[in-house]
Formats: C-alpha cells, sequence, structure tokens
C-alpha cells in the first residue's frame, strides 16, 4: 500500500553526496602530502575527521555551516591542523587550509552520483497518483545546481530548498509546509531519508512515517535512539 505523499531528501538518498567522509579526507591529504613535510598524511586525515565530527554534531555550527559549506570545511581543516600541532608537529597555514577545503569540495562534486533506480522510483511512485516532495538542506545555489544536474526539476511536485525558503529539517515547520503545498496529512505521508534525526525522529514526531534508507547496509549505529517504520537498503524497494 502507498501512502498519499511521500517527502524525499536529496543528498544520500536519492544521489550519493557525502558518504564516508573519513575515506574523502584521506584521499585529498594524500593529495596534499607535499605540504604537511614530517607529517603522515594519514595523520592529517585522521585529525581532520575528528575535527569534521565535532563540528557537524555540534547543532549550531551545523545550521551556519551547511548554508556555507566552504567556510566550515577551511575550519574544520584548521581545527585538524591545530590537532595535529598540540602533538607537537608543525603544520601548514590558513591559506592550505583553504585550498584543501576547496579541494573536498570540488572532489565531492566529482564523486557525486544518482543512485540506481532513482528516476524510475521517482517516476513511478508519481505515475501511480503519489504526491512527491523533495526537501533538501543546505544552501540555495549549489542545492538548486543539484536538482538540476540530476533531473529532478520536473519530477516532484514541490521541491524545498532550505536556503530559498528560510527553514529546514529538523524544524518542523519544514515539514508541515511541504504538507501543507502536497494537500497532505501526516499520518498519510512517508517520508524517506538518510539522517536518523532529520527524516527519521522529526518527522515521526508529527505523525509521519518514516523511511530509512540504509545505502550502505550498515544497520542502526549503536545505541540510536532512532526507530525507523521501516529501513530500506535500495530505492526500489519502495515500490516492494
Amino acid at each position: 500500500m502507498l501512502p498519499r505523499a511521500i517527502l524525499f531528501d536529496m543528498d544520500d538518498t536519492l544521489i550519493s553526496a557525502y558518504r564516508q567522509p573519513e575515506k574523502a579526507w584521506q584521499d585529498i591529504a594524500v593529495e596534499f602530502a607535499a605540504e604537511f613535510g614530517a607529517v603522515p598524511p594519514a595523520m592529517v586525515a585522521d585529525a581532520v575527521s575528528v575535527a569534521a565530527a565535532a563540528f557537524w554534531s555540534d547543532e549550531t555550527r551545523h545550521r551556519v555551516g551547511r548554508l556555507n559549506l566552504l567556510d566550515a570545511r577551511r575550519d574544520i581543516v584548521l581545527e585538524g591542523f591545530a590537532f595535529v600541532a598540540a602533538q607537537g608537529f608543525a603544520v601548514p597555514g590558513a591559506d592550505v587550509a583553504a585550498r584543501m577545503s576547496a579541494r573536498y569540495h570540488t572532489y565531492r562534486e566529482e564523486q557525486m552520483y544518482l543512485f540506481p533506480h532513482a528516476h524510475e522510483v521517482v517516476d513511478t511512485l508519481r505515475d501511480r497518483g503519489v504526491r512527491l516532495a523533495l526537501i533538501t538542506n543546505g544552501a540555495a545555489a549549489p542545492q538548486r545546481a543539484k536538482v538540476e544536474r540530476f533531473g529532478f526539476s520536473d519530477r516532484f511536485h514541490h521541491i524545498q530548498i532550505e536556503g530559498e525558503h528560510g527553514f529546514g529539517k529538523p524544524e518542523e515547520r519544514a515539514y508541515l509546509f511541504a504538507l501543507s503545498v502536497l494537500g497532505v496529512r501526516a499520518h498519510e505521508t512517508w517520508m524517506v531519508g538518510d539522517n536518523l534525526e532529520w527524516e527519521v525522529m522529526a518527522p515521526q514526531r508529527l505523525g509521519i512515517h518514516a523511511v530509512w534508507h540504509d545505502s550502505l547496509g550498515a544497520g542502526l549505529p549503536e545505541g540510536t535512539p532512532a526507530r525507523p517504520d521501516r529501513i530500506i537498503t535500495g530505492l526500489r524497494e519502495l515500490l516492494g
């Protein structure tokens, strides 16, 4: 049985965008190895990954940082450098941090791809009469560019980008506004996404059925309070 409406997240739900950040920082550190002198690139990558985890786990920094990713990533690299310096190593300056953050940004853009069957699933759901919304956090220009790049602009009845609307997940109005535009109620709606707070727990508090896209097949993290109503590892399972 399909619902009257489905709210889709975009990044790491319909497209692979930011998965496995530790591996990405490892690759970037190898590219910048000549800048680190005697410091092993793996040490720099590990320090930056720790800094990134701390940065994005802070609700305030996350909210501000996702609207200006380049500045956020530069700050993260600088904090990673500070961790390395605290161990007695000489580290590069802010110019290298800025170049690393810019390279990480382009690296992520290069690595993005559409998940298998994404268009097929969205088109089939729409053909079956399901009302569809795409709800994505982030700054207006880069998120709108991804919407166009991956062919989503004409596939949804409503597209809601945080930077364009002035609010985003997990704010209640992000979900309620989408419901009002689609003309449906919470209990008639699914939310499909990869973030256990934004696409599972927050919508569940409003009575929305939460479907967690575990694209890596890793299972729920140990100790998480999140209890999705359904877990999928591939988008085609939504049609099952």
